[in-house]
């Protein structure tokens, strides 16, 4: 046990003095947060030219409800109202009359799109107020990227608020009639009812945390599949450069393989646990700083650093075997993918297993 737990000592100082862990450890969370740290950046700098767009309007109907809501935009909500700054950008619509060719004018306002001239250009079907299976309803929205342009929403929110109130008008209901028609209650979130096993009494259902539902274990599972690349992949290589240079067998001498490739995955265990505690440490102080406590998993937390452990002997273990059958880096290197399928195969299941854990 003396001659494992020296090995292991030999392993983690050689490890955690090298200037590759100090970078690592600096690196490695700004590559995970660089993704939110733009989002926020980018946040900050809103787009705020003039949107273009045409509006072909084959029902007559939403010209005027369009030109209202666009006016009432662009007085009320592209404007900070603490500072007067302009934060969002104001829409420029223009009604275009349905063609008799819409082919062609459908290429003519994409050509006006592709040229930067407008950004989107909207097309409303004729029997949009009262749809049926073989009416010609429809509301489509043509730009270069449709999928991720959230600004098709705005045009739908005031064409389907205005079909709601021409619909209501022609049952000659008054307005106060239909105050709540379109009323939507939003569904809350609750955890389970518990009883505290001390006192007996039964505690009220907390709210739950939807970010912290998805948050956790993404991180968590990233944060765990880094710690095994960083600890537990270098292994093979480590194992196979002490056999080629013969260190390997001046070591067997006086150990056994046992004693030699426990110390190794110690040597691991000890790296990754370092990092873990130093990451999860940081991470729980910031979110208390932020104000954010609700979304640190304490009673996970436990378990993290089980698992971790767990994930690193079994990988760890692996990774030393092939090394040991690894003649030269050739070898090494053609070894370390099959090596490595465990660790990437939690990734590919990760979002299915998040939505639905059972």
């Amino acid at each position: 046990m003396n001659k494992i737990f020296t090995l292991f000592k030999r392993e983690y100082r050689a490890a955690v003095r090298t200037k590759s862990f100090i970078i690592s450890l600096l690196l490695v969370p700004l590559m995970m947060g660089g993704g939110f740290i733009a989002v926020i950046i980018m946040e900050n700098k809103q787009d705020t030219e003039d949107k273009k767009f045409v509006v072909v309007d084959h029902s007559g109907l939403m010209a005027e409800p369009i030109r209202a809501a666009l006016e009432r935009r662009n007085q009320n909500e592209i404007l900070d109202p603490e500072t007067g700054e302009q934060v969002n950008s104001a829409f420029k619509v223009e009604f275009v009359a349905p063609s008799s060719d819409v082919k062609a004018q459908q290429r003519e306002l994409s050509d006006r799109v592709k040229s930067t001239e407008l950004h989107a250009f909207i097309e409303i079907g004729p029997d949009i107020l009262h749809p049926t299976e073989d009416s010609e309803s429809y509301l489509r929205y043509y730009s270069e990227h449709a999928f991720g342009d959230d600004m098709r929403y705005w045009f739908r929110n005031i064409i389907n608020d205005q079909l709601r109130v021409m619909r209501v008008s022609e049952l000659n209901l008054e307005a106060e009639q239909t105050a709540d028609l379109f009323n939507w209650l939003e569904v809350d979130g609750m955890g389970l009812v518990t009883v505290d096993k001390k006192t007996g009494e039964q505690q009220e259902a907390k709210e739950s945390n939807e970010l912290q539902s998805f948050l956790v274990p993404y991180v968590i599972t990233l944060l765990m599949f880094m710690l095994v690349m960083m600890s537990a992949v270098p292994l093979l290589t480590s194992v196979m450069e002490e056999k080629s240079e013969k260190i390997a067998e001046v070591l067997l001498g006086s150990i056994t393989p046992f004693q030699f490739m426990m110390g190794k995955v110690l040597g691991g265990i000890g790296v990754s646990l370092t990092t873990a505690a130093i990451y999860v440490t940081a991470a729980v102080f910031t979110l208390k700083y932020m104000g954010h406590d609700s979304l640190i998993p304490y009673e996970v937390l436990p378990w993290f650093f089980v698992y971790t452990v767990l994930f690193i002997i079994m990988v760890g273990s692996g990774m030393a075997s092939l090394g040991a059958t690894a003649n030269d880096s050739k070898d090494a290197q053609s070894l370390t993918f099959p090596g490595i399928i465990p660790v990437i195969l939690p990734l590919f299941i990760m979002m299915p297993v998040i939505q639905d854990p059972g």
